[in-house]
């Protein structure tokens, strides 16, 4: 007998370029702190500000926000050595993005550049994942450096936040879902905004591969497949509408 089954759709992972805009960050109880000490600059106690936070907590977003406002250029930290720091410092404003990365970071000239900021009273917006303790430091007085600057941290998700950045995230992949699937993938994803991106991304190739509209069924069938989710509702029936 011959399949009738529709064919599987071929599914193309294709960039997906987030929005970094002002109006596009979601304030919270778990970023709050760190988005009034942003929006506080310039008057900031410090040429220099750390900005700690997991991955995909919304410390590029809000380093970007500020960049746009001080009119700042961005570099990582590995783009930081001792020959580029003239050539930074001269635009008055900049970030430096994972400072807690080890691979490509030249410590020496990275504290260079923090000496400068002092000394010239230009801005520098550093982020990283986590303490300072753990950024793995062998120059002594970068690390006593970075002990000393002022900053804030970004917490966790609450449950509104976690929603709404599910629901954002649907909306930038130009995707219309039903409420109950917000609620179901924010019950029982790990609470971080990344594991969030992650989810919704997968979601969307699944929806194209099988042609179908993105479900609260087909939700649980992708957690379940990825695996490592915290479940607690029996599983529903997959639904069949095209």
């Amino acid at each position: 007998m011959r399949d009738t089954a529709p064919p599987k759709q071929l599914a193309f992972d294709l960039p997906l370029d987030p929005r970094y805009g002002a109006e596009d960050f979601l304030v919270s109880p778990s970023n709050e702190e760190a988005y009034g000490l942003i929006e506080a600059w310039p008057d900031w106690p410090d040429t220099v500000f750390l900005l700690r936070g997991p991955p995909g907590s919304g410390k590029s977003h809000l380093a970007s926000i500020w960049a746009s406002r001080a009119q700042a250029w961005t570099v990582s930290a590995a783009e930081v050595g001792h020959g580029d720091v003239a050539h930074l410092i001269s635009n008055g404003a900049l970030v430096v993005e994972d400072v807690d990365r080890e691979a490509g970071r030249d410590e020496a000239a990275l504290f260079h550049l923090l000496n400068l900021a002092r000394e010239r009273r230009f801005s520098v917006l550093l982020t990283a994942s986590g303490p300072v303790d753990g950024f793995g430091l062998k120059v002594a007085d970068l690390r006593s450096r970075l002990r000393l600057a002022p900053g804030a941290e970004i917490g966790p998700p609450d449950d509104a936040l976690l929603k709404a950045v599910i629901v954002k995230l649907f909306v930038d992949r130009q995707l219309v879902v039903d409420l109950s699937v917000v609620e179901a993938l924010a019950l029982r994803i790990d609470r971080s905004l990344a594991r969030a991106r992650e989810i919704v991304a997968e979601l969307d190739r699944d929806a194209l591969g099988r042609r179908r509209r993105i479900s609260k069924p087909l939700a649980l069938a992708v957690l379940d497949r990825l695996g490592g989710e915290d479940g607690t509702d029996e599983p529903e029936p997959e639904d069949d509408e095209p």
